[in-house]
């Protein structure tokens, strides 16, 4: 009964009520505008749930992050967004797994559902961000021999990325901030897809969800920084 009550109260209602109305606007933007693309819904699904978790700083979201980058990997090659494609399966992926043993290599006092939260020092932000430009210029040129759509939003949505899965794996709350600015791109991507196909406004949908809950993970990161420092 205590587990149980612990489990009930991990989350704040705050972050149950994000959690549900994440859940409810992915379901119903399936129902109205798709129907079938159920790999997109059980991707958007997964993706949701694994932000909640992330916010916390809890392991298990990078977990769900894995499984949710394979899913998208296959959705944005179905849309010809080699992209999104290379960089969540060649990435993300990779990444979230090292993410997933680097958070559960260094818990808060003992507690492996919250991470230690990390301060990365001016010199190794520079050095991540020049690898960010350097990605940045490669994935221009590879995605253009590929014929990938959207070429110029596809290259910022890689270097976005790759920014995002380093300040993750160092546990810095910042790649929170660097998650939302690549939802932002995602969102641009997937409403140009909507153009041709309207189905894809589900995706749309659920990117906005992500930019909430990445919204959100900064503020709690910061708020967790402060007590843990304390």
């Amino acid at each position: 009964m205590n587990k149980l009550k612990k489990a009930v109260g991990y989350f704040t209602k705050f972050e149950t009520g994000l959690w549900l109305s994440s859940i409810v606007l992915i379901l119903a933007s399936f129902l109205i505008f798709d129907r079938s693309s159920y790999l997109t819904l059980i991707a958007s699904l997964i993706g949701a749930t694994s932000l909640i978790f992330c916010a916390k700083g809890n392991p298990f979201g990078q977990l769900l992050m894995v499984i949710f980058g394979l899913l998208y990997g296959v959705i944005s090659f179905s849309f010809r967004y080699y992209g999104e494609m290379i960089t969540y399966i060649g990435m993300t992926v990779p990444m979230a797994a090292v993410s997933l043993v680097t958070w559960l290599r260094n818990p808060y006092n003992g507690n492996h559902s919250e991470v230690k939260i990390n301060r990365i020092s001016k010199k190794e932000l520079a050095i991540i961000l020049l690898l960010t430009a350097g990605v940045t210029v490669a994935s221009y040129f590879v995605l253009d021999t590929f014929g990938t759509s959207n070429l110029i939003p596809s290259t910022f949505s890689v270097s976005t990325s790759f920014f995002a899965v380093c300040l993750t794996a160092r546990r810095s709350p910042y790649f929170a901030l660097a998650y939302a600015l690549n939802d932002v791109v995602l969102i641009v991507l997937w409403v140009l897809a909507c153009i041709s196909d309207i189905s894809y406004l589900s995706v749309v949908v659920c990117f906005i969800m992500f930019l909430m809950n990445d919204s959100y993970s900064f503020i709690n990161w910061k708020r967790m920084q402060k007590k843990q420092a304390e």
